[in-house]
């Protein structure tokens, strides 16, 4: 049953990531600039923290 229901909630999030980017490109192209910007910012954190743990942790 959890199968299912993993299966129907992708199937979902498919159907709307279409709908968004059939119906305004330009917000889509938006979201996905936001998320780029998100896995960048996370890299550059945990890229600081491995510094800092190699400079002593001070």
């Amino acid at each position: 049953m959890a199968v299912n229901g993993k299966k129907i909630a992708v199937y979902l999030v498919v159907v709307f990531v279409t709908y968004v980017i059939i119906t305004d490109p330009e917000k889509a192209a938006d979201y996905v600039q936001i998320g780029f910007e998100g896995i960048s910012d996370a890299a550059k954190a945990v890229g600081d923290f491995f510094t800092w743990l190699a400079d002593g942790a001070h």
